[in-house]
C-alpha cells in the first residue's frame, strides 16, 4: 500500500498528506499536452492556467465588474453561513480545491460561533499554497486540527480523512462531516466526467455526511459572454498565460502574438467555452516533447469549459450520486447557487 509523505507544520495540531509523486505535475502536463494537441480540435485541460502569474490574473478577475460568480458566492456565504452550518451538523469541514481558503473563514466563523467544529481538512494540488493556508487557519482558530491533504481530484479522494486517526477501529458512527466544492469549479467538468468525481466524492463520504456545491446557474448569454471577456483583457491574459506556461516548461516557442482569446457560450450545452484562435499559419515546435504542431489560421484550440447549471439538474447529478438535496441557496438577483445535499445509504 503507497502511504503520503505526512509532515506536520509548525502551527500545532496541523498535519499535511502529500499523495503527489515527486514529477507529478511535469508527467501530467507532459501526457495532457501530447494528447492535446494531437487531438482534433486541439485542446488543453484549466487546471494548467493557474502559475504563479496566471493565479495572479484570475486573481484579478474575481474583481472585476463583469466576473460576477466570486461576489455572488461570498454574498450568499455571508448572508447564509450560520443556516449551512446548522443544518449539516458537521463536525470535520473538508475543502476541495481550497487555494487559499480565503472565503472558507466565512464558514469558519460561523462554525466557531457555535463551537461545532473540530477539524479542518483542506485538499489542493498545490503543497505551498495549502501549507501556508494550514498554518494560518490553525493559528487564527485556536483549537482547531487542520490535516491538509496533497493530490489531484481524479486520484486522491479516496484518501481523504474523514475519520480520526484515534477513532480507528471504533464501530460508532463518527460526527458528520461537510464535504464542500465552491467557486464553481465543478462546472470544469464535462458533463461525462461529472458523474465519475460526484460518486467519487460520495463514496468517501459516509451516510449522513453533507456535500456543500457551488454552481453558476444558466442566465443571458451577453452577461456570461461578458464574464469570460471582460472589456480590459485581464481574462484574455490570463488565457494566452498558458502558452507562457508551455514555453517555459518544455520551450516551446508559442508566439503569444499570434494567437487571440476568444469566449462564446455553447447554447446546446449550456456552457461558457474559452479557446485561443490561431492569426496566421503557424508551426510551433516544443523540444521537450519533441512535437512540431501545425496551426492552421482561424483554427480554435479549447482551453476550458465552464457550464451552468440548472437547479433542477444540479438536483438531478446530486441525486444519480447518492447525495439528496437538503437546501439551496440562492444570491438576491439568482446568478448563483450553494447546494447542500446529504449522503443517503445506497443499496
Amino acid at each position: 500500500m503507497t502511504h503520503p509523505n505526512l509532515e506536520t507544520l509548525p502551527a500545532e495540531g496541523t498535519v499535511i498528506d502529500n499523495w503527489l509523486e515527486a514529477g507529478w505535475a511535469d508527467r501530467e502536463l507532459r501526457a495532457d499536452v501530447s494528447v492535446g494537441l494531437s487531438s482534433s480540435p486541439k485542446e488543453l485541460p484549466p487546471k494548467w492556467f493557474y502559475d504563479d502569474r496566471g493565479s495572479e490574473l484570475f486573481d484579478q478577475i474575481t474583481r472585476l465588474d463583469e466576473y460576477y460568480p466570486t461576489r455572488r458566492e461570498r454574498e450568499i456565504l455571508e448572508r447564509e453561513a450560520h443556516a449551512i452550518v446548522a443544518a449539516s451538523g458537521a463536525d470535520c469541514l473538508v475543502e476541495l480545491g481550497s487555494g487559499t481558503s480565503t472565503k472558507t473563514r466565512i464558514l469558519l466563523d460561523a462554525f466557531a460561533a457555535v463551537g461545532q467544529l473540530s477539524r479542518y481538512v483542506p485538499f489542493d494540488n498545490s503543497e505551498a499554497t495549502l501549507r501556508n493556508a494550514a498554518s494560518e487557519l490553525a493559528e487564527a482558530y485556536p483549537g482547531l486540527r487542520v490535516h491538509g491533504v496533497v493530490g489531484d481530484f481524479e486520484h486522491h479522494l479516496r484518501h481523504l480523512p474523514l475519520e480520526e486517526p484515534e477513532r480507528l477501529g471504533d464501530p460508532s458512527p463518527r460526527p458528520p462531516a461537510m464535504v464542500m466544492l465552491l467557486g464553481g469549479t465543478i462546472g470544469n467538468f464535462a458533463p461525462a466526467h461529472r458523474p465519475a468525481f460526484l460518486n467519487a466524492v460520495a463514496a468517501s463520504m459516509q451516510t449522513g455526511d453533507t456535500f456543500l456545491l457551488g454552481t453558476d446557474l444558466v442566465k443571458e448569454s451577453d452577461r456570461l459572454v461578458a464574464a469570460y471577456d471582460d472589456a480590459a483583457g485581464v481574462t484574455a491574459q490570463f488565457n494566452l498565460n498558458v502558452l507562457s506556461v508551455l514555453n517555459r516548461c518544455f520551450g516551446a516557442d508559442f508566439d503569444l502574438d499570434a494567437f487571440k482569446h476568444e469566449a462564446v457560450f455553447d447554447a446546446a450545452n449550456e456552457w461558457i467555452e474559452m479557446r485561443l484562435c490561431a492569426t496566421r499559419d503557424q508551426r510551433v515546435h516544443i523540444p521537450a516533447l519533441e512535437m512540431a504542431v501545425d496551426f492552421a489560421a482561424g483554427e480554435r484550440m479549447r482551453t476550458e469549459i465552464s457550464a451552468k447549471f440548472r437547479p433542477e439538474g444540479v438536483r438531478a447529478e446530486l441525486g444519480a450520486a447518492g447525495l439528496v438535496t437538503q437546501r439551496m441557496w440562492t444570491d438576491a438577483d439568482g446568478d448563483y447557487a450553494l447546494t447542500l445535499a446529504r449522503r443517503v445509504r445506497r443499496d
